[in-house]
Parts: C-alpha cells; sequence; structure tokens
C-alpha cells in the first residue's frame, strides 16, 4: 500500500511502526459549536484509511481527539453566559451524535485536552529544560529558531514567515514567530468562562498546539505511524506539533503526514468565521449518510471538493444504480458461488486503486463497473453469477463504509409493514380486475417517494 506524505511530499510506500499494526491520530473537532458538512471530509478520510488497513489485515489503534480547551470555546461561553465545560460538553455530544449518523467509526480513544493538563505541564517543562522554550511573565513561547527544521512540513521559509510577521505590543514573544505552549489567566481567577490550572509558571490554561502533542505522545509514542487531518491545519498546527514533540523528545513524532482537501462552496473554504457553512444535521437530513459518504468519495482525499447539488444529485442516482441491482440479484450462501471473471476483475481494480493512495474515484468506479456486469447477468439469466456479484458489491462497498442493507435504504425497514399492506390492496384490486384502484395506489404511493416495479415474482419497491 502506497500513502502520500505530506512531509516528503510523495507517494511512499507503507511500513507500520509495529508488525502488523498501525497507530493513527486524528485531530479532532474543537467544540464549540455543532460540526458543518467540511467537518464531515476531515473525519471521513481516516475513516475510510482505517476501513482498509483493517481490511488489509493490520490492527489499527485510532485516536482522535476532542479540544475541549480554547479560546474560541471561551468566547462561546461568554457570549451564552454558561461555564466555558459546559459549551464543550454540549458540542462535543452533538460531534458524537452526528458523526455515529455519518457512518464513521468511533475512534477507540477520544481524549480531551482537559483532561491531560498535567501531560501538557510536563511537556512544557521539558522544552524549557532543552532551551527550546521560555516564561514570559506567566506565558510560554516555543522558540522556533531553536528547532532547525521548522518548516519542512508546510514548506514554509523561516525567514520569509519572520518577514511577514507582526509583533502585538501586548505580546512578550521574543520572536513574532514563537507561539504560546502557555497562557497566564487573564481573566478573574477561577472564573468559569475562563477556565484555568495550576502551573510553575502560574495558573493558565494551555495553547492549542500543544494540547495535541501531549495526547498522541500519551496514547500512540514516538513515531507513532499516521497523522490526519484537514490541509488548512498543516501550518501552523501541524508544523507546531512536530517541532515542540520532536524538541522535546529527540524523537520523530509521526511518521506519515495525512491532509484531506477542503470542501468549499463558490470556491471559498467552507468556514464558521467566514458564514458560509451547511450544518452537518442539516445535511444529513437533506441527503442521508450515504449520499454524503459518495459525494465525497467520488473525489480523491486530497482534492477540494465544491459543494454542488447536482453531484449530491448524481450520488444519490449511483447508489440508487447499486441498490436496485442488490434488490433484483438472488442471495446465495457464500459455498454456492461461483468464481466469476467479471467478479475476480472488479476486486483487483478496487483492490489496486484503495492501495494507491486510497484512489476511491477509481474504487468506486470498479464497482459501477461490477453492477453493470451484474446486470448483464441477470439478463442473460445468469443467476448464480449475479448472487456473486451482489455478494461483492456488498463486501467492497462495505469497505468504504456503506451501509446498503435493505433497513438502512433510506428509510425503508420503516415504512415497509404499511407499503405491504397496500401493495397486497393492489394486488387484490388487480386479481378483481379494478385497474383504477390499483394504478390510484400505485400513483399515491409514488407521491410519497415509494417507486413500485411489478416482476413475475411479484412486485417489488423501493425509495426513490
Amino acid at each position: 500500500m502506497r500513502l502520500y506524505n505530506t512531509l516528503s511530499r510523495s507517494v511512499e510506500e507503507f511500513v507500520s511502526r509495529d508488525d502488523g499494526r498501525v497507530s493513527m491520530y486524528t485531530c479532532g473537532p474543537t467544540v464549540q459549536a455543532p460540526p458543518h458538512f467540511g467537518h464531515a471530509r476531515a473525519a471521513l478520510v481516516p475513516d475510510v484509511l482505517r476501513r482498509w488497513l483493517t481490511s488489509r489485515g493490520y490492527a489499527v489503534f485510532h485516536v482522535r481527539n476532542i479540544t475541549d480547551v480554547e479560546d474560541k470555546i471561551i468566547a462561546r461561553a461568554v457570549a451564552e453566559g454558561r461555564p466555558a465545560a459546559a459549551v464543550a460538553e454540549t458540542y462535543a455530544r452533538i460531534y458524537d451524535e452526528q458523526m455515529t449518523r455519518f457512518g464513521i467509526l468511533p475512534p477507540h480513544i477520544a481524549p480531551r485536552a482537559s483532561g491531560h493538563i498535567t501531560e501538557m505541564i510536563g511537556l512544557i517543562e521539558r522544552l524549557v529544560e532543552v532551551g527550546a522554550a521560555y516564561e514570559a511573565g506567566g506565558d510560554v513561547f516555543f522558540a522556533v529558531r531553536r528547532f532547525d527544521t521548522y518548516g519542512n512540513l508546510s514548506g514554509r521559509n523561516v525567514d520569509e514567515l519572520r518577514a511577514g510577521a507582526r509583533i502585538e505590543p501586548t505580546e512578550r514573544k521574543r520572536d513574532p514567530l514563537d507561539f504560546a505552549l502557555w497562557k497566564g489567566v487573564r481573566g478573574q481567577p477561577g472564573s468559569l468562562q475562563e477556565p484555568s490550572w495550576p502551573s510553575p509558571w502560574g495558573r493558565g490554561r494551555p495553547g492549542w498546539h500543544i494540547e495535541c502533542s501531549a495526547m498522541a505522545s500519551r496514547y500512540l509514542g514516538a513515531a507513532f505511524d499516521i497523522h490526519t487531518g484537514g490541509v488548512d491545519l498543516a501550518f501552523p498546527h501541524h508544523e507546531n506539533e512536530i517541532a515542540q514533540s520532536e524538541a522535546a523528545s529527540g524523537r520523530r513524532f509521526a511518521r506519515y503526514w495525512v491532509h484531506n482537501g477542503l470542501l468549499t462552496l463558490d470556491d471559498a473554504k467552507m468556514s464558521k468565521s467566514v458564514g458560509n457553512v451547511i450544518g452537518l444535521g442539516e445535511a444529513l437530513d437533506r441527503y442521508g449518510a450515504d449520499v454524503l459518504r459518495s459525494f465525497y468519495l467520488s473525489a480523491h482525499y486530497r482534492s477540494p471538493v465544491d459543494f454542488s447539488e447536482a453531484r449530491l444529485s448524481e450520488a444519490r442516482a449511483g447508489l440508487e444504480r447499486w441498490r436496485a441491482f442488490l434488490r433484483a440479484a438472488p442471495q446465495l450462501q457464500v459455498a454456492d458461488l461461483p468464481d466469476v471473471a467479471a467478479v475476480r476483475e472488479a476486486r483487483g481494480r478496487f483492490t489496486a486503486a484503495m492501495d494507491d493512495d486510497l484512489s476511491t474515484p477509481v474504487a468506486q468506479a470498479a464497482l459501477f463497473d461490477l453492477v453493470s456486469a451484474g446486470n448483464r447477468m441477470l439478463e442473460a439469466g445468469r443467476q448464480a453469477e449475479a448472487a456473486a456479484a451482489r455478494a461483492a458489491l456488498l463486501e467492497l462497498a462495505g469497505i468504504l463504509g456503506y451501509d446498503l442493507s435493505p433497513a438502512s435504504d433510506d428509510g425503508a425497514g420503516l415504512v415497509g409493514p404499511l407499503v405491504a399492506e397496500l401493495l397486497r390492496l393492489r394486488s387484490e384490486a388487480r386479481e378483481r380486475r379494478d385497474f383504477a384502484t390499483a394504478d390510484a395506489i400505485r400513483a399515491g404511493l409514488a407521491g410519497h417517494g415509494v417507486v413500485v416495479e411489478d416482476s413475475p415474482e411479484g412486485p417489488r419497491w423501493h425509495l426513490a
């Protein structure tokens, strides 16, 4: 398997640190508001990567943090007039609920920043001890110029960065590039809106960057395998993670850096600060989890994706092609499935695409070709071969995270008993040759999004 490593700017052969095991860290949410549609991609890419690695036989250990101590949360708490911890808890629960609806596998550990202050203070103390950080009036800053390889991840030049930087009058930094590891308390000590903890430098709270370094190192150790996140985090967040982690330990932090492209709306990044957001909950209500997944996986994970109703409609239509074939093809026991050349070919193309830096557009194209071949098998009456294609589609689509079971077909399982009763009444009407009533029942179902298809075995139905 090969992955693009942002650090080397090349596609590399993936070799795990520990034989047969993969350690992976994902930058999770800063819980100051509900997640938007763009956040879904940053969760989906590691989800698909984890599913694929697992299918390849690796035991994956996945950590995704929750940032519940951060300036934006404090600002939200002040605006809402309630404790910062309450704000963080509210939106952390919403995030988890919506990720579950989206079909994202839960991480094995979801550490919260507020639960790892001791580890952060210890890491900062180590950085001060080795001369990579300094205290200034209750704050502690990382000295960027003490880390020789700063900028390697993002491709930034330190001198160019310094030329464009400014020092605010209230800051105590020695260099405009230095960043905060610890922030001394500014408001009323003990304020619920500005949480603080005791430290060797006085009461305060950690900076954002040190949080991920402490939590990743705590659960994955040095030189762990994969660090994921949006490309917008490569600088400065991930750059700073590398600098402070490696300056403190003298060892490599993460070995492979996997960054996903961003979701844009009219070619502008979807962002709360810009105000051009579509809530993830709203998107799930409107389109459904599998349609959103298909929308994203139709593009390579490193490419930007522009929000498009047309592309979402294409994703829905493509999923319906899969489901229509699954409804039509017979189900057989695995032992009864024949060896079919078209199935072998589709499986081989799918595997090669996923091994080639998670090329999900090519992998999905192989599944569409499999469905086309399966439909030809049905037309030719080769039922056992069609059953083999059906089983392969369910297996491979499942690896991508799709749930194509009948009960997941956009709520079909919930309305099934009612539709079955209406179809029984329609059949009775047809037997009486009361075609007006039969047609009215079919039209009424169609008006509510239920498509009825007549076949020699009886009527079949699905949701439009």
